[in-house]
């Protein structure tokens, strides 16, 4: 099952033409922005940014007309249309684009390109998640509608590996960003320029693009990064959809590539962050009844902050006390209730063996294995569980519309680092990493080339 590090070619990240709004066109970029279509999940969300200015980037990757095939022709139709009345333009020559955002505490930089498309046998891009089969159907028709890659992956590698091609392991940790060679260095130079656009969105993070289209450059960084392996931070289910358009054609051409962020963890850490489940027709009371023995069940006062914290410290001394680290907040009802120290015989039957200890002792493993699949009995499907990326929305759709929130705390990265490494993949929506790029500075038309 290991991966040790690339067979293949490394990283090949390839200039395109890039497809940006047009400012006079916009009431501001700011406006027409997005988070990541899998984080837009609340309905006020998603009004929200349909209102914040009718050219929102929104309404291609989330359409909301109908049927599944007539939201997706639709976006078809809204993308053509902003490309002919200008909106939407394409930048005149191929370039890479160094991307970054900017906030209080934090300072990330990255490329984005075209990267090219390898299977995970090859050892380039190492995913951690598995993927929900509807969903990449989804965006695979979505993409094919459109023929264009909407919004970027997320992809991090270690810039500090002597050399990821012979499986040099991966150092723990950020480092100050400081002179480099290579991607670094190019990205260094390009901020010392005039930015492509610049904009501060609502949540008070700044963004700045450059383009890169000197040749010299351009090879300098690809170069350097075909010696790299990056791991997915954000966007499984967008890869997932990447290669199956890719093997859907037989002749070589755009659909070999897709549109990433690359980001060198070691200069720029990134964030992790955990995903919470929305148990959608489950209630509190039938939630903790089904539980039973199988978990200690106990009543934490808030605010949710403070409950948090309870999670936190459940998770710790349990691990000092050398019994199984599996902790969850469950909210709904206006309580809290923490369930740990988890029955080991039943951990024992409902977990399989057949996969490393730190995979099979991961919060999302025992959360699906053990509650949702043994003592819940609850369904993978939309209707039954949501995904959500942030424990205050979790909280407060259960309010609003009932449910039972389960929420989570984070992986380490080193975990996530090592598992993928090994080709063994997390649960599905196990991590979110960040931060992620804004939605709608940069998209890429297959239809360019």
């Amino acid at each position: 099952m290991s991966t040790p590090g690339p067979v293949g070619q490394g990283l090949q990240l390839a200039p395109f033409r890039g497809l940006r709004y047009a400012s006079e066109r916009v009431s501001s970029l700011a406006a027409v922005t997005s988070p990541p279509y899998d984080v837009v999940v609340r309905p006020d969300g998603l009004r929200h940014l349909e209102t914040a200015d009718p050219y929102n980037i929104v309404r291609l990757i989330l359409p909301q007309t109908g049927e599944p095939t007539a939201r997706h022709q639709q976006a078809a139709q809204t993308l053509r249309r902003w490309q002919a009345e200008g909106v939407l333009t394409p930048d005149p020559e191929p370039a890479l684009y160094v991307y970054e955002q900017r906030d209080q505490g934090l300072l990330q930089r990255g490329l984005i390109g075209a990267l090219r498309l390898s299977p995970p046998r090859e050892g380039v891009v190492l995913p951690h998640e598995n993927v929900m089969p509807h969903v990449v159907e989804d965006r695979a028709a979505l993409m094919r509608a459109t023929a264009a890659n909407l919004e970027p992956l997320l992809l991090s590698y270690d810039g500090h590996e002597a050399d990821a091609l012979n499986g040099g392991g991966a150092r723990s940790g950020g480092h100050a960003p400081q002179a480099a060679p290579g991607a670094s260095a190019v990205i260094d130079r390009a901020v010392r320029r005039p930015p492509l656009l610049a904009t501060t969105t609502e949540d008070g993070v700044a963004h700045r693009l450059w383009r890169i289209a000197d040749p010299a450059e351009i090879a300098e960084a690809t170069s350097d990064l075909r010696q790299r392996q990056a791991l997915i931070a954000d966007g499984h289910h967008r890869w997932a959809t990447y290669l199956r358009l890719r093997d859907e054609r037989r002749d070589p051409g755009p659909w070999d590539f897709g549109l990433v962020l690359l980001v060198d963890s070691a200069r720029y850490p990134l964030r992790v962050r955990a995903i919470h489940r929305l148990l959608r027709r489950l209630s509190p009371a039938d939630a903790l009844a089904a539980v039973g023995d199988a978990f200690r069940v106990r009543s934490v006062d808030g605010p949710l902050t403070a409950a948090l914290d309870a999670l936190a410290t459940a998770q710790d001394e349990a691990a000092r006390a050398g019994a199984p680290r599996n902790a969850f907040l469950l909210a709904g009802g206006g309580r809290f209730h923490l369930l740990d120290r988890p029955d080991p015989a039943l951990l024992a039957a409902a977990v399989p063996r057949d996969r490393p200890e730190a995979w099979r002792t991961l919060d999302a493993t025992v959360l699906h294995a053990l509650l949702l699949d043994r003592v819940w009995r609850i369904s993978e499907a939309p209707e039954h569980i949501g995904y959500i990326h942030d424990a205050t929305a979790a909280v407060e759709q259960t309010e609003r519309h009932g449910g039972t929130a389960v929420l989570m705390r984070p992986v380490e990265e080193s975990v996530v680092r090592d598992l993928a490494r090994q080709g063994v993949a997390m649960p599905h929506k196990s991590t979110s990493f960040g931060p992620k790029p804004a939605t709608g500075l940069v998209l890429r038309s297959l239809e360019l080339g």
